[in-house]
């Protein structure tokens, strides 16, 4: 048995006469706090959980935490719109960042109002909850048919108040970790274009939207950063693209997403091409919006992908048309995001010989470790790839 951890037993069990435990009386767990000079000692219904916690305030106690027992005596419900409130307010913020994006906020608070205030664990004391209880609270929003996903996104301001109370040593033991969820199957693959297909899907547009469609084809902006690009942003003489800011639909003008997402990008010729013409048509300057509805008000993103739907849907008809006529097969165009033509940058940069640091660099990654995670299956390397280089690389050498 572990050390530190004891099987406890009722009054009445059987092993008290030397027979076979027959009792359900749990598991009891304890620390020596050596700087108080005292022992904590904790029960738990399974010997997993008392391992746990045991691990947990082990680890708190040696990163100086007085008390590795669980101190905060308000509910989840409490605990999470405190939590909420402080994002709001700035006092809760993400490590190493100022604030919490308003979206995260939104989200934490949608969490918050349809997920985790309506469920049983709602009313249960943070200090006293257990990973089985948030197993059981994700389980149940599966078992209403929610994709893995919505679940995931319902445990987030969850998870989130935890790590922050571990970090700041409020707490010694996270009940949120190593929650089991389904990855889930309905993630759409990325779409990527091809050079070639970006450029037909760009001219099957309005030539008023070509301009910010190139942009996220050739500079990767997040549709935040796109909305947000200001006129003075092109810097033409320097041929680079500054990303300063993102955009949010409720609060207009934001930080960047990251540190990271605050760099240039490389200002290519066919993106120049396409602004060079575009901005004196706009008849804006300086801190005007390049792509805004109007000098300050950023497009609706909404809008701007549903004139691009029904251009490259209008297009395909009379290719179906054409191709019915001349007896040949069809060429389609395949839609496109403005996020999508992000991952397409990407690719185009890796396809060009772009090292990934650069890459990190160009999409604005806090972590290389994104860039790997995110783009790395499109990285050289693979065995076919390998296998070439090495045999090249073998046959100019005399093997």
């Amino acid at each position: 048995m572990a050390e530190g951890i004891r099987k406890r037993h009722s009054r009445r069990c059987a092993s008290r006469a030397g027979k076979r435990c027959n009792c359900k009386a749990g598991w009891e767990a304890w620390v020596y706090l050596s700087r108080e000079g005292r022992r904590v000692t904790k029960t738990f219904p399974q010997q997993d959980e008392a391992k746990s916690w045991r691990v947990d305030a082990i680890r708190a106690a040696k990163h100086g935490a007085s008390r590795p027992t669980p101190t905060d005596a308000r509910t989840l419900a409490e605990a999470i719109e405190a939590y909420v409130a402080g994002m709001k307010d700035g006092s809760a913020r993400p490590r190493r960042r100022e604030r919490y994006k308003p979206n995260t906020i939104r989200s934490y608070e949608r969490s918050l109002r349809k997920h985790i205030a309506p469920s049983p664990v709602a009313s249960l004391k943070v200090g006293e909850i257990r990973r089985r209880d948030l197993q059981a609270f994700a389980d149940d929003l599966l078992a209403t048919g929610l994709s893995p996903a919505t679940v995931s996104n319902a445990m987030n301001p969850i998870q989130a108040f935890y790590r922050r109370a571990i970090h700041r040593d409020e707490l010694a033991y996270n009940p949120s970790a190593m929650i089991d969820l389904p990855e889930g199957s309905s993630k759409r693959p990325k779409r990527i274009a091809s050079a070639v297909e970006a450029a037909e899907l760009l001219a099957a547009l309005p030539v008023e939207d070509r301009p910010v469609w190139a942009t996220a084809f050739y500079a990767g902006l997040r549709r935040g950063e796109l909305q947000a690009l200001r006129v003075c942003d092109v810097d033409f003489g320097a041929n680079l693209v500054s990303v300063e800011r993102g955009w949010d639909q409720v609060e207009g003008v934001i930080e960047p997403k990251s540190r990271a997402g605050r760099r240039s990008v490389p200002l290519l010729a066919v993106l120049r091409d396409y602004l060079w013409e575009f901005v004196p048509r706009t008849g804006r300057g300086g801190e005007d919006l390049l792509f805004g509805r109007t000098e300050d008000e950023a497009f609706f993103a909404s809008t701007v992908d549903g004139r691009a739907k029904r251009a490259w849907k209008a297009l395909n008809s009379r290719e179906c048309e054409a191709a019915e006529a001349e007896g040949r097969e069809r060429v389609l165009l395949r839609p496109i995001t403005l996020h999508e033509c992000r991952h397409t940058f990407a690719s185009l940069l890796i396809d060009s010989g772009a090292n990934p640091k650069a890459i990190q660099q160009f999409m604005g990654h806090s972590k290389i470790q994104t860039t790997f995670d995110v783009y790395g299956h499109l990285l050289p390397g693979s065995h076919d790839e390998v296998r070439k280089r090495m045999d090249a690389y073998l046959r100019g050498n005399g093997a």
